[in-house]
């Protein structure tokens, strides 16, 4: 028996000492062990719960993170579809931190963005984006982030025969990446893809169908519509451009602002079907057009610009919040009403990017005037992104409401 009990005592010992060198292995490793040898699959903080883990999270609220090892999705010169308006790299822009950073949200992480995912859940499906010339250059962004695994150019294709609509199409997933031209939503005399450049500004408030009637049947559709609304007053068109027993008024901006996207949520409400089409809108891209907005010099904007503007809840004057309660109201009429169009704001977190748009480094369509060459400022595009860029960052956010099936709270 007194055998035994010390046979007991020394197995007992044995297992407390291996337990001590175990738990002094876990501490050294956790403590010691260099950051540089730790596995670099997932850059964002463990701490911070997945959006697949956390559905009702904001994913609007949080900071840019500067990110060389995961961001680009894809490199300027490799996408075939890139445009020379968005090409800031290919026009001598020397800077490139503007393509590095990436937006991590206060509460939860996004996705990582999966280019062949996104082809899957497009296989057999139209995706259309909708409005004017910043929806056009996120289209492009996503058509650069799609493709980027498409490595046999035969299997992917672009149409454009010159009429509001260009198509982008996959032909291995049957896949369908569109964009329809219209800044206004409604109709009006800035239609024409090319020639929308017009002293005078008209909108046919009541009128959707002859744009609508090309996109309505999509699966997923994303609409915009701010830039060209940016004046006091708008002429309105009761009646028909073919027509000259019209009647036209000058109404204030916010207003017809207002009756065209109650046009709009009339169109989809009756032509949409809910249990088919993910709709959603995107919220207003700000403007870097004055840099004494941000600390800056008088009579400067963009150019130059290099760093990101770090007060949090910065907001400069490009940005309108009127025009954002009419958007956010009237989809919440919407939603009333049965169909639920997501809003995707982009507004605060493209705000602190001062540094992401073209400025001169982009293609001119006229030629420079001598003192415009001398003052680079004087013809910058402070309205536009730059791509890769901040357009990118957008796009994730619908990816995880297309893919990943986040919703709003």
């Amino acid at each position: 028996m007194a055998k035994q009990q010390l046979l007991m005592l020394g197995i007992r010992a044995s297992f407390h000492t291996l337990s001590a060198v175990l738990v002094a292995g876990v501490i050294f490793t956790a403590v010691f062990l260099p950051r540089n040898v730790l596995p670099k699959e997932h850059p964002q903080s463990d701490s911070v719960p997945n959006v697949e883990d956390s559905r009702d999270c904001n994913l609007f609220e949080g900071k840019w993170v500067f990110d060389n090892e995961s961001s680009p999705i894809y490199k300027e010169e490799e996408c075939k579809f890139m445009s020379d308006q968005l090409a800031c790299e290919k026009f001598e822009r020397k800077d490139s931190s503007y393509k590095f950073w990436r937006w991590q949200p206060h509460t939860c992480n996004l996705p990582r963005f999966n280019a062949t995912k996104l082809l899957e859940g497009l296989r057999n499906k139209r995706m259309v984006y909708v409005g004017d010339s910043l929806n056009r250059g996120q289209w492009v962004s996503m058509v650069c982030m799609a493709s980027s695994v498409i490595t046999n150019p035969k299997l992917m294709h672009m149409h454009n025969n010159g009429s509001n609509l260009i198509t982008f199409k996959s032909l291995e997933y049957n896949a369908t990446i569109d964009f329809y031209w219209a800044p206004l939503l409604v109709e009006s005399n800035s239609d024409d893809p090319t020639n929308h450049r017009l002293p005078e500004r008209i909108v046919r408030i009541q009128s959707i169908e002859r744009h609508a009637r090309h996109w309505t049947e999509s699966d997923i559709i994303v609409l915009n519509s701010y830039l060209w609304w940016r004046m006091p007053h708008i002429k309105t068109l009761w009646g028909s451009f073919e027509k000259l027993d019209g009647i036209y008024k000058e109404v204030e901006m916010v207003r017809v602002y207002e009756m065209a996207l109650q046009t709009l949520s009339q169109w989809l409400e009756v032509h949409v079907k809910s249990n088919r089409t993910k709709l959603f809108f995107m919220s207003m891209s700000p403007t870097h057009e004055r840099a004494e907005e941000w600390g800056g010099k008088t009579n400067q904007n963009c150019y130059g610009e290099t760093s990101l503007i770090d007060k949090e809840g910065y907001s400069g004057r490009g940005s309108d919040p009127k025009m954002m309660r009419v958007v956010e109201n009237v989809l919440d009429g919407l939603k009333r009403r049965g169909l639920n169009m997501h809003f995707i704001n982009i507004t605060q977190l493209s705000e602190y990017r001062k540094d992401g748009h073209p400025s001169i480094y982009k293609k001119q369509w006229e030629h420079l005037k001598e003192d415009q060459v001398s003052d680079p400022s004087s013809h910058s595009d402070c309205i536009h992104w730059c791509l890769p860029g901040v357009p990118d960052v957008w796009n994730h956010l619908l990816y995880a409401y297309i893919v990943d099936n986040h919703h709003s709270t």
